[in-house]
């Protein structure tokens, strides 16, 4: 069982930029695809990016794409999301997750571990 652990989130104004991290723990780290995805106040959970396994391949969200992009060190079994001109509606609690699989995917029911999450507040 991997085990994820997201950081730095927090509280910015609009334009500015976070990187979030998900350290995973285990040795398969390399072999699997990851996400991230977020979940605001009184909605439900929705994709934002994922990466394969080599981080040769991403897929963003349409309202994150051009602004966040995903990466991944399996030297040191993390991801990031680097998220830059932050808007007010990024706002949610951001959470990375292992895919059952190399590839990626936009699907929650396709990744089967998940981190506990990182909160971003956007202030207008």
């Amino acid at each position: 069982q991997v085990q994820l652990v997201e950081s730095g989130g927090g509280l910015v104004q609009a334009g500015d930029s976070l990187r979030l991290s998900c350290a995973a723990s285990g040795r398969t780290f390399s072999s699997y695809g990851m996400g991230w995805f977020r979940q605001a106040p009184g909605k439900e959970r929705e994709f934002v990016a994922a990466i394969n396994w080599s981080g040769s391949s991403t897929y963003y969200a349409d309202s994150v794409k051009g602004r966040f992009t995903i990466s991944r060190d399996n030297a040191k079994n993390t991801v990031y999301l680097q998220m830059n001109s932050l808007k007010p509606e990024d706002t949610a609690v951001y959470s990375c997750a292992k895919s059952k699989s190399g590839g990626w995917s936009k699907f929650s029911s396709l990744y089967d571990s998940w981190g506990q999450g990182t909160q971003v507040t956007v202030s207008s």
